[in-house]
């Protein structure tokens, strides 16, 4: 029942029980007064006067006190009745959402929206408890969204500094071998394809609001060209372990080049960190895609790892330098291109890092 409705019959009900007690009221008292005398004469048939006793003092402050409680009666029981249907009302429509509304602001003031409102009734104070709950689930989500952007702009922002640090580290060892004298052909060129690469990530990572929104552009690229960079990669990245890249010959493949490069020197530069000696790459095809595997004689991957997959901001590393986002980045890259990485512990001793690209 809505509020007004609910005023109106607990003020009718209350004033009815209230001129119910009056009633009452002047019944006792009137049937009191019928026990005492009340004074006068009386005027018999044949028309004579009978004088009738009079009341003693005693008796008329009773009779007094009798007509004064009837008189206070109207005027107090109307009122009161009023007055119990007012606080019948706020009990029972007003007292519980109004707690419940005040509970909920005091929580929204404290940054806890984890809470639920409960629907008491359907009138007015009802659908004002259902439009507050309404509004802080609609809060909790834009919370949540916002959270969930800051945590992808937290991942995104780590991302790019990592995938940025393998370029960087191609580039300052290309600029160490110019200064100690050291020159070959393709020296320049390297210099100058990472510079652009560097360039091109840039722009592509400016462009979007989490590492899922990376776009893939596949071309053709020769599989030689892939089998001189990951050479130049690990030779740069792994100095001090034995590298051997096996990579099929001739023919071309089509793949986001950049993508493809990112995930090398990520798998790359982490394996050089674990590897004891050796590390092994390797590229093979399949009639639709093109797997990229590369195996060190390292501790291995811990066994979280391999069966939950990287996550962000998780590694093993003492070091504060790494961010535990190379995994992670790699995964997402590869699922990007229509494949996946897979983490294994080889049987011998060490790790296994094989990433799959499938054609698009």
């Amino acid at each position: 029942m809505g509020l007004k409705k609910s005023f109106l019959l607990l003020s009718l009900s209350c004033l009815a029980v209230a001129f119910l007690l009056l009633g009452a009221v002047i019944f006792l008292c009137r049937g009191i007064e019928n026990h005492y005398p009340l004074g006068g004469v009386e005027i018999l048939s044949d028309g004579s006067v009978v004088p009738l006793p009079s009341p003693t003092v005693s008796q008329q402050r009773i009779l007094a006190t009798l007509n004064i409680v009837q008189t206070v009666s109207c005027i107090l029981f109307p009122v009161g009745g009023l007055i119990v249907s007012v606080f019948l009302f706020y009990y029972l429509k007003l007292k519980q959402p109004i707690s419940c509304l005040q509970n909920g602001i005091m929580r929204i003031q404290n940054n806890d929206l984890d809470f639920s409102l409960p629907i008491l009734s359907n009138d007015e104070m009802g659908q004002l408890c259902a439009a507050f709950e309404e509004m802080r689930s609609d809060l909790l989500k834009s919370n949540r969204l916002l959270w969930q952007q800051a945590e992808e702009r937290k991942r995104l922002n780590a991302a790019f500094s990592h995938d940025l640090r393998n370029p960087i580290t191609v580039l300052k060892g290309s600029v160490k071998l110019l200064r100690q004298g050291i020159q070959d052909e393709q020296t320049i060129d390297r210099l100058e394809s990472y510079t652009l690469r560097i360039e091109q990530y840039v722009e592509a990572m400016s462009s979007v609001q989490k590492l899922e929104q990376l776009s893939v552009k596949p071309k053709e690229i020769r599989l030689s060209v892939l089998q001189s960079e990951l050479q130049e990669t690990a030779r740069l990245l792994a100095l001090s372990q034995k590298v051997s890249v096996l990579v099929p010959s001739g023919g071309t493949v089509c793949i986001d080049h950049g993508l493809f490069l990112t995930v090398a020197e990520n798998l790359i530069g982490n394996a050089a960190r674990f590897a004891e000696k050796a590390i092994s790459i390797q590229i093979t095809l399949q009639n639709d895609s093109m797997t990229l595997n590369i195996e060190d004689d390292g501790a291995g991957y811990p066994l979280s790892l391999v069966q939950n997959g990287p996550n962000p901001f998780e590694t093993t590393s003492s070091n504060s330098s790494h961010f535990g986002m190379g995994l992670y980045s790699s995964r997402i890259l590869c699922e990007k291109h229509g494949g996946r990485l897979i983490l294994e512990n080889r049987v011998g001793g060490g790790a296994s890092a094989t990433a799959i690209f499938h054609f698009v």
